[in-house]
């Protein structure tokens, strides 16, 4: 089969920032995300005894190097999983920009995963897809459901996956994305990642207070009480921030389009809006927000700034759009 798969971002309310298994993609401390339904990823896979490498393509740009080595890696847990040897052709197409810390690669592998799976012929369960996304990127365990999810922190390959959690309907999240630089950023996440571990002396404490706040986030949303998740969001995203601040050397996402929107929306919240940032790895600011109150936070945040914003509702799960029988 060939077997067309899409799923969307997903932006992390308290942050996965750091590995405690490179090989295994293992995480330094459980986080929780919010999947958005304006960003995604569609993905094709097909496997053919026809082909004699695997080929990669992205937004009708053929990859080579580096980019098809990592899918190639990827494809060998589906592989090993089916007990086969076919290569694959991908063809994947970003709707949101990539490596801008928009979540493009959590979107991307959580489609790559569930067409992959499929097209090789197997059925996985719902934690087993998960744990097949998180080898690509840890992030794509959450993009495999839609509205709020926990990446549990785990201690093996069977333990660290991903499951949506209950919100309350009171809260109905909206969270508006502010595009600062929409270009590849210059440190990737994975080079971040693996620097801060290294060499910054907040990690230790990092990874020990986002544990925790993964479990006051999950009972947060479950209650009523925006202003507690909102505090939560964007202090995990400060924290996360400052731990690369202290690496060795020293280096940070942000520019100043994002100090700006931070401010401003620092202002709005003392002026009443319910409004709370959070950043990934990127220059890009997210604001969280309930519907009661996105259009009001959109209107100050497209006043103030020469940015494009994106208004974002939870997004879905991730699904197969299509099926496709393929020759010999």
């Amino acid at each position: 089969m060939a077997v067309t798969a899409r799923a969307h971002t997903n932006i992390a309310l308290i942050k996965y920032w750091g590995k405690a298994d490179a090989a295994l993609m293992l995480p330094a401390n459980s986080s929780v995300s919010l999947t958005l339904d304006q960003f995604y990823t569609d993905t094709r896979v097909a496997f053919s005894p026809q082909l004699t490498a695997d080929t990669f393509s992205l937004d009708g740009v053929l990859q080579t190097g580096a980019a098809v080595a990592k899918v190639s890696r990827f494809l060998d847990h589906v592989r090993d999983m089916a007990d086969m040897d076919l290569r694959a052709q991908v063809q994947s197409v970003n709707h949101v920009p990539t490596a801008a810390g928009l979540a493009s690669s959590a979107s991307a592998y959580a489609a790559m995963a569930l067409a992959a799976s499929r097209a090789a012929g197997l059925q996985l369960d719902h934690p087993a897809l998960t744990r097949l996304a998180r080898r690509g990127s840890g992030s794509a365990s959450r993009s495999i459901d839609g509205g709020c999810v926990i990446w549990h922190r785990g201690i093996d390959d069977e333990s660290s996956f991903a499951e949506p959690i209950a919100v309350n309907p009171a809260l109905d999240l909206r969270m508006i994305a502010i595009v600062i630089n929409h270009h590849a950023k210059k440190v990737s996440s994975r080079a971040g990642m693996a620097e801060t571990v290294a060499t910054s002396p907040f990690f230790p404490a990092w990874a020990q207070t986002a544990e925790a706040n993964s479990q006051e986030m999950v009972a947060a949303l479950a209650g009523d009480d925006f202003k507690l998740v909102g505090e939560l969001a964007e202090r995990s995203a400060l924290m996360m921030h400052a731990t690369t601040l202290a690496a060795n050397p020293p280096f940070t996402y942000f520019q100043p389009g994002t100090l700006a929107a931070l401010q401003l929306v620092q202002t709005m919240r003392a002026q009443g809006l319910p409004a709370y940032t959070t950043i990934d790895a990127g220059p890009n600011v997210k604001v969280l927000t309930t519907a009661e109150y996105v259009d009001a936070v959109a209107d100050q945040l497209a006043r103030h700034l020469d940015n494009p914003i994106t208004i974002c509702a939870p997004g879905p799960a991730a699904r197969v759009l299509q099926e496709e029988t393929v020759d010999d």
